[in-house]
């Protein structure tokens, strides 16, 4: 939109920054906003920083065996990444479709489970679908970390490339459908650990329910509580909406929240945006109760609008991101360090090991008050 108010201008050589009529957009010669010149500059200084000081402090302390992998420049230089998890037909792959208003390769829907792998739709020059062994072998893709969890899961995962202006600045991760009882232990592959891995390095995470089947299963219950740590980039959405009377509406609104509250212990309450996502070109099936319209159309105005805001404050997302996981290796450091220090340099080792181990809550706040950490 900007480029189409700019100037009749010849941007032959060198000239000089040129700002749209009526915005607060400023392209430069490079043909990058301040806004995109800013996030890359500070993707660079992130990179070097990450590989200079806080990578050899996890390797050292073997952060990896008990937190997650070390990162890579892809990771830390990815577009940022938007998570969708929901049980199956609850519009997930719908959704993707209404936000970049054209069906992306591979896409299936349907109201059975019908998306039955993790989909990365990112851009592209050309509408194609990589596999997963070769996107996670590729050094110009951020999925390398991908490969500790097998052959089985990469076999489910595929990255769906497609021109759209939105997925300049975004990734979107669709997900499998979550499936309930005996189905969800034949995947081949831990599930939650790869919703976990998707989670750390996403900018926002979307959780969707369907009016019609609030009930969360063992498996989606998993994935829900996998999220701790991450609860400031998940918003829930309660799809469908268009299809619930008002009166209804009201009650699956409370019947939500009150589910919500027995997986997600915290006495504050998740933002919950109410909504019917269908693209232009798909006409919804079944009654349309007209007198949540505008209730509908405020909320999913709302939405929007945190979806947009996330690559204007990409750059600083991605400063709090490592700055959070400077704080985990910094403690969890010292608490390797702590642990080590209080072993015998000869004889009684696993003894003194033991001991520790047996009352591992009061060592901890040892390590508490010696470095000043908080709980």
């Amino acid at each position: 939109k900007a480029t189409e108010q700019l100037p009749n201008m010849s941007f032959k050589g060198k000239e000089p920054s040129v700002t749209a009529a009526g915005t607060n957009i400023s392209v430069g010669a490079d043909g990058l906003t301040a806004e995109e010149r800013l996030y890359q500059e500070t993707v660079h200084q992130l990179q070097k920083t990450y590989s200079k000081k806080i990578k050899p402090l996890e390797q050292a302390y073997c952060f990896e065996g008990f937190h997650s992998a070390p990162l890579t420049s892809q990771d830390i230089g990815s577009k940022p990444m938007i998570l969708l998890l929901g049980q199956y037909s609850t519009g997930k792959t719908t959704f993707v479709e209404y936000l970049l208003g054209e069906s992306y390769p591979g896409a299936h829907v349907g109201i059975e489970p019908t998306t039955d792998r993790f989909v990365a739709i990112m851009g592209g020059p050309e509408p194609k679908v990589i596999p997963g062994h070769a996107a996670a072998v590729s050094g110009d893709l951020p999925f390398s970390g991908l490969t500790k969890f097998g052959t089985k899961f990469l076999s489910r995962f595929q990255v769906a490339q497609l021109n759209n202006p939105l997925l300049s600045n975004l990734t979107l991760i669709d997900t499998p459908g979550i499936l309930s009882g005996s189905k969800q232990i034949q995947r081949g592959y831990d599930f939650i650990s790869v919703i976990n891995w998707f989670a750390e390095r996403s900018d926002l995470i979307l959780l969707l329910f369907d009016g019609y089947k609030l009930d969360i299963s063992d498996e989606f219950k998993g994935a829900i509580q996998s999220l701790r740590g991450h609860e400031d980039k998940v918003r829930v959405v309660l799809n469908k909406c268009d299809q619930i009377s008002q009166q209804q509406l009201m009650r699956v609104y409370g019947a939500l929240m009150w589910s919500l509250g027995k997986v997600i212990p915290t006495p504050e309450v998740n933002r919950v945006y109410l909504g019917s996502f269908w693209p232009k070109y798909k006409t919804p099936v079944g009654t349309i109760y007209e007198d949540n319209l505008e209730l509908l159309a405020s909320e999913q105005r709302d939405l929007l609008r945190d979806l947009r805001s996330i690559p204007k404050n990409a750059a600083v997302r991605r400063v709090n991101e490592i700055v959070k996981r400077a704080r985990q290796a910094r403690v969890h450091a010292h608490i390797i360090g702590y642990l080590r220090s209080e072993l015998p340099s000869m004889f009684g080792k696993n003894k003194k090991a033991k001991a520790m181990l047996d009352d591992l809550p009061g060592e901890f706040r040892k390590i508490q008050v010696k470095y000043n950490l908080p709980p």
